[in-house]
């Protein structure tokens, strides 16, 4: 109750010239949209049966599964591979499935693929004017009749789409039923297959050999994107089998544990090979000497048959060479291989040690190895990763070669445990691998700088990107990324996104703690980006919709400075209010340090959301007993990243005695 009632009309009166200039003002500015600031809720999917809110897989999640019985024969004359499958394809989804897609990648090196009108001939991606492609001799489903009955052949037809072949199946594939297929073919042997598969000379490492069956998922259907090269690959899990039939003088390294060596080793191999199976150092199963005293083979004439069988992988690879020299130690009953040639020894001596110590790392920080052993392989691939086989070249030096193995041993959590989608997403393997690699590059060889300082590297890398206006999104197709930028787009720059959230924003307990949920969450899954952010900030205890913004799906870049600061005396102490501000959309939390006459600092950080209600300026006031300041800088220890460092700091360090 008021104690001086006005009256109604007069209190009209006297507000009709405010309420005509709000109106006039309104009418001035544009009419008000929806939440455009950085801190906006991102938009996501919507949880469902298959997918939670919290970022895990729901209660009807589910995928199908590829099992394969492979077999392949090399000829090293026509450098060719015959290949011959039978494919159990296990439909879980709740869909009936009438065909189904194959991936057939080796016609990425047909003339006029798509491959050839995007990519250079010549560049790292490009066919270098090789035509190779599949013929296929057969494609039949084998089609179950009556009990006891040999299943009846039937012949498929197909339709070829570039680098995929969609299938229709002799019967429609009802939730729960198996097809079963059975296929031959052959392919030339590409010298540069992308940079993934390729030979040379006596060496083949084949990769993309055979037919595979595309991920057919809830969140895409069919997903039918072609292989160009650059992108890279989204499978299923299964089990395989393999024979793979070369020269009898050649050494094959796969896929899968070796389930037939008395026929392929000599007893003095299978000797050293127990040995190395409880030894931590490096056991030389075949060496240099033996392969040139022609020893190291139990015959040389002819063929023979190696047979690996893998569990719950996503693919099966191998490589062949009459020339490899083998290493072996042994981790928990987990081998470490090398696979070299005596022109790579010095520094390839070092490689089965340097596959221990990855696995090691990686296994002990975040998930354990599951798989019986890691092969390193060397050869013409400057790098690659399949399941337990990690391709390299011969490298500069240890240093550059255990950056190249442990990154490519890196990817059997990414994406080999962990199965996201390589063609749509790049970032989520490539990226988080390359954080991963930090750790481990600074534990194997910590005179070259530890975890921070590699991530410092990284750090200024991508600041010097942003400085310079030419980095691009992170969350974007691979194949539209510019190859130049690859590696900052794909890799860098969502390391250094996961390490700033580690050091700055969740902690390292909140965020190694989400990181390893994530992990054994989608162990042997398919996780979108999503998926990933619900379960960081599902486990890690905070929102994060800014940071997922700036980082992945924008382009955010980051500016923020010292704009004023007022200081007045009062008695003993001094009154300071400093405005902070932010240039540039990006947010980050706010890292100042305060220096005093004495010589003495004091450090202030404010999380990133302090920018959520006024995303240019923050306004603090100080008090300080008995100090003079003499100085404000904004992030001295170099921890986040500025484009304009220049505005960063007040004030000069005038110190007294």
């Amino acid at each position: 109750m008021s104690t001086h009632p006005v009256p109604f009309f007069a209190l009209v009166l006297a507000l009709v010239p405010y309420v005509a200039a709000a109106q006039a003002a309104s009418a001035a500015r544009p009419r008000a949209v929806s939440d455009t600031s950085v801190f906006a809720p991102l938009v996501l999917p919507t949880p469902n049966e298959y997918r939670g809110g919290g970022g895990a897989p729901g209660p009807k999640y589910w995928q199908n599964r590829a099992d394969y019985t492979l077999a392949a024969t090399l000829d090293t004359a026509g450098k060719t591979v015959k290949g011959e499958l039978t494919l159990r394809y296990t439909n879980r989804s709740p869909d009936t499935l009438r065909f189904m897609w194959l991936q057939v990648e080796q016609n990425a090196f047909r003339s006029q693929s798509l491959n050839s009108y995007i990519f250079p001939e010549e560049s790292r991606f490009g066919a270098r004017g090789f035509e190779g492609g599949y013929t296929f001799s057969r494609l039949d489903q084998l089609v179950a009749s009556a009990k006891g009955v040999a299943p009846k052949r039937r012949p498929l037809t197909r339709r070829l789409n570039e680098t995929m072949m969609k299938v229709d199946f002799a019967e429609p594939l009802a939730p729960g039923r198996t097809a079963v297929l059975d296929m031959a073919w052959t392919f030339p042997v590409p010298e540069h297959g992308a940079d993934r598969m390729g030979r040379d000379g006596a060496l083949y490492e084949i990769a993309q050999w055979f037919p595979r069956a595309a991920v057919y998922d809830d969140v895409r259907g069919w997903n039918i994107e072609p292989y160009l090269g650059q992108g890279e690959f989204y499978l299923d899990y299964g089990d395989y089998a393999l024979a793979i039939t070369v020269p009898a003088g050649y050494i094959v390294a796969a896929t899968g544990a070796l389930q037939n060596p008395r026929d392929v080793l000599t007893p003095t191999q299978i000797a050293r090979h127990a040995i190395a199976a409880t030894s931590d150092t490096v056991v030389r199963l075949i060496t240099a000497d033996e392969l040139a005293k022609g020893t190291a083979r139990a015959r040389t004439s002819g063929m023979m048959t190696w047979r690996f069988n893998a569990k719950n992988v996503r693919d099966a690879v191998w490589a062949a060479s009459p020339e490899f020299q083998w290493d072996a130690s042994s981790w928990k009953g987990i081998m470490a291989y090398a696979y070299y040639r005596p022109s790579a020894a010095v520094n390839w001596h070092d490689a089965a040690d340097q596959s221990r110590l990855s696995i090691i790392e990686y296994s002990e920080r975040w998930f354990q190895y599951p798989w019986p052993h890691i092969s390193a392989v060397e050869g013409p691939i400057s790098g690659m990763e399949y399941p337990m086989i990690a391709m390299e070249n011969i490298s500069n030096d240890i240093y550059d070669l255990y950056n190249v193995v442990t990154h490519e041993i890196g990817h059997m959590w990414f994406p080999m445990i962990v199965g996201s989608n390589e063609r749509s997403y790049m970032w989520q393997d490539e990226g988080f691998n390359t954080f991963i690699n930090t750790f481990s590059e600074g534990r194997r060889y910590p005179e070259r700088g530890d975890q921070l300082a590699r991530a410092a590297e990284e750090r200024r890398m991508v600041e010097q990107y942003m400085i310079r206006g030419v980095d691009e999104p992170v969350d974007i197709n691979p194949d539209r990324i510019s190859p130049a930028l690859l590696g900052e787009a794909a890799y860098v720059k969502p390391s250094v996104g996961l390490q700033l959230l580690r050091e700055e924003i969740l902690g390292p307990q909140a965020f190694d703690d989400a990181f390893r949920t994530y992990i054994a969450r989608w162990a042997y899954k398919h996780p979108t980006p999503a998926d990933f952010f619900r379960t960081m900030e599902d486990v890690g205890g905070r929102r994060l919709d800014w940071f997922w913004r700036q980082w992945f799906v924008e382009n955010a870049r980051f500016d923020q400075s010292v704009d004023s600061v007022v200081t007045r005396r009062k008695g003993d102490t001094t009154f300071v209010s400093v405005l902070y501000g932010n240039r540039e959309r990006g947010v980050l939390p706010v890292r100042a340090r305060f220096t005093f006459s004495d010589g003495t600092t004091q450090e202030y950080v404010y999380p990133a959301e302090v920018w959520s209600t006024n995303s240019r300026q923050y306004a603090r006031d100080y008090a300080f007993v008995n100090k003079q300041l003499v100085q404000i800088e904004l992030d001295p220890e170099l921890r986040l990243l500025d484009v304009d460092r220049k505005n960063n700091g007040w004030g000069s360090k005038h110190l007294t005695p």
